[in-house]
């Protein structure tokens, strides 16, 4: 298992990197980078969608999922866990961006989105379980090495944070691929990407600040729109 570990190590170094190095940073890149990003999340996310296979599954596991999420305040849980470590950690590294505490949030969430849930990491993980190949991981990385030290020059060093949950996922995949994938087919993978794009979507949105969108309380559709593709390839068989 190289993949995870490497990409851990990218997002640790370029969180504490950035903010480490954020306020020699021109104020100009730190403030325009995130809005740049999130149109990578676009691009992103409109890609994944158009795998789709059958288009009714990822509404209604986005629908389901965002309902179970919303009903268990998820997102809420997640910003009192960051605000609680944001003070800790104001502590011993104060944070200089100045950064209210809804943008911080705004920000941070959406940032978690692309680092755990993304399609390169999922895919990158679970492909190296079953073939050993490490390399979409590794190419991820570098993305996210260079994604942490943007936003760790205005968020501060609670982007390193996000290398916890990240490494716990790709973990999971990685040791559960040859259970999961033995029991996909392309429909149900173009569709749980589907789910992913409007994800990375709303995580765009959020990142350019235009609609902040409940992203953590959306993550229980992951879970929900594989066994739906399965069940409605089923009962409606192409």
């Amino acid at each position: 298992m190289i993949g995870p570990f490497v990409n851990t190590i990218a997002i640790v170094s370029g969180g504490v990197g950035g903010a480490v190095i954020g306020e020699r940073l021109p104020n100009n890149l730190r403030e325009r980078m995130p809005l740049i990003f999130g149109c990578c999340a676009f691009g992103l996310g409109i890609a994944l969608v158009g795998r789709v296979s059958f288009l009714p599954v990822p509404v209604l596991a986005l629908l389901l999922g965002s309902l179970a999420g919303e009903l268990l305040a998820i997102e809420e849980k997640l910003e009192t866990l960051a605000g609680t470590l944001r003070s800790r950690i104001d502590k011993w590294a104060p944070d200089k961006a100045g950064l209210d505490q809804k943008t911080f949030m705004d920000r941070f969430i959406a940032l978690m989105i692309i680092f755990c849930v993304s399609g390169a990491g999922v895919f990158g993980s679970m492909d190296e379980g079953m073939t050993g190949d490490a390399s979409l991981l590794i190419a991820k990385s570098f993305l996210d090495f260079f994604t942490a030290g943007i936003f760790a020059s205005t968020l501060g060093p609670m982007v390193a944070t996000l290398a916890v949950p990240q490494f716990i996922i790709q973990t999971c995949l990685f040791f559960s691929a040859t259970l999961i994938m033995p029991m996909t087919s392309p429909e149900i993978i173009g569709d749980f990407s589907a789910v992913g794009g409007l994800l990375l979507l709303g995580a765009g949105f959020r990142l350019c600040n235009l609609v902040s969108f409940p992203l953590a309380n959306m993550l229980p559709s992951l879970l929900v729109v594989m066994p739906l593709s399965a069940l409605w390839a089923r009962l409606f068989p192409v």
